[in-house]
């Protein structure tokens, strides 16, 4: 029996559907990317944006027209209508550790408590739940001892982090001590409470990858305001200078929406001067998507498509330059990277940069040191260092 994941979305997304498909190989299924091959489908849906859940029921709607016979398992971020013709399979004793990539995901917490306006996700997710601190210590552990060099830990809401008296400084201290030889990436995390204790526990140990990426959506506070988002500009402020102090070189990542309900040219030149005032080096940048059933659909003074898409124009040309000028300031210095591709010896460095090694033979998720001699766009080429 052959099944065939499909998946859209987010890290965490992508941990689930990892996860899952260890599953179905240790229940003695064999994986195809190939449709015609598949006895059953397992698509994990995305519902963030309009055009994400248009693009996995389109999926579905193909797979069902063009296979009636066989079975399609739809999870992750979308409606109970989506979700109709479909079968959950039962959770196994004993969960076995994905092995395909070369990079594992941790996924140690899902859901959201917040109330954003504009954000169906909860809707999807429910309220905050967290993974055990020892669950989670113990498949970090299973990840260690599978050959893994780096785990990058997931969640809907990371901040939100609370097991046994533990939050997510704590667990990624904890995490970074299993094994020093073993790098611990965070993904997203919401600037606010507990996020200076993060900052700062990231600089504690060299083995977390110096990248920070944070969902700041806008640069206005009137704006943050109406998201009901759980920070204004001066927290996003503080939390950058304090990492950007600890941590010199510092990959720094954003969210940045354009276009919410009421946006001014104001509102948006703040979020201009937010990106410009500090060292981004990753923004994902998108227009503001109105999803029916949260609040901001039925705000007055919706932006117009145009608009929306101009603006997100003009912050991702900046961001591009700001990105490929950091990428710039690693000619001569050492870069350490996990190999992903072992045909183009290439991977990401702890800052989140692409790095390809020239004229070695590395093999696949080996965490390894190069330095960098070139830069191509935002592309680091390197040499590698060679251990003695």
């Amino acid at each position: 029996m052959k099944v065939c994941f499909e998946t859209f979305g987010c890290r965490l997304n992508k941990a689930e559907a990892l996860q899952m498909e260890a599953e179905y190989l240790a229940k003695g299924w064999e994986t195809t990317k190939t449709h015609k091959d598949a006895d059953l489908f397992v698509v994990r849906g995305c519902s963030v944006t309009r055009r994400a859940q248009e693009d996995c029921e389109k999926l579905i709607a193909h797979l069902r027209h063009r296979y009636p016979a066989k079975v399609i398992r739809v999870c992750g971020c979308l409606s109970q209508a989506t979700r109709s013709k479909t079968r959950e399979d039962s959770e196994p004793d004993e969960v076995p550790v994905p092995i395909r990539t070369a990079r594992a995901y941790l996924k140690v917490q899902d859901g959201c408590a917040g109330k954003c306006t504009f954000c169906i996700v909860p809707k999807f997710r429910g309220s905050s739940k967290s993974v055990d601190f020892v669950r989670v210590l113990d498949q970090a552990k299973r990840f260690v001892d599978a050959g893994y060099h780096e785990i990058v830990v997931t969640g809907c809401n990371l901040a939100l982090y609370s097991s046994q008296g533990k939050r997510l400084h704590d667990l990624l201290l904890a995490l970074a001590d299993i094994d020093t030889g073993c790098r611990i990436r965070l993904g997203s995390v919401e600037p606010g409470i507990g996020t200076l204790e993060t900052v700062r526990a990231m600089s504690e140990r060299p083995n977390i990858c110096r990248f920070l990426h944070l969902p700041i959506q806008s640069g206005a506070n009137r704006i943050l305001k109406a998201m009901c988002r759980p920070y204004l500009v001066h927290d996003v402020d503080e939390v950058i200078s304090t990492a950007t102090a600890l941590m010199p070189n510092l990959g720094l990542g954003c969210d940045l929406m354009t276009g919410f309900p009421d946006e001014s040219e104001l509102d948006f030149t703040a979020t201009v001067g937010l990106l410009k005032r500090f060292p981004f080096s990753k923004a994902h940048v998108f227009p503001y998507s109105r999803r029916p059933g949260t609040p901001a659909a039925g705000f007055p003074n919706q932006i117009a498509r145009t608009v929306k898409t101009t603006r997100a124009r003009q912050l991702t040309e900046a961001a591009l330059a700001a990105r490929q000028k950091f990428a710039q300031s690693f000619i001569g210095k050492t870069v350490e990277l996990v190999i992903e591709d072992a045909q183009k010896v290439s991977g990401w460095t702890g800052e989140y940069l692409p790095c390809k090694i020239e004229g070695s033979v590395v093999p696949r998720k080996k965490l390894v040191r190069a330095r960098v001699y070139n830069v191509k766009g935002d592309l680091l080429r390197a040499h590698l260092i060679k251990e003695k």
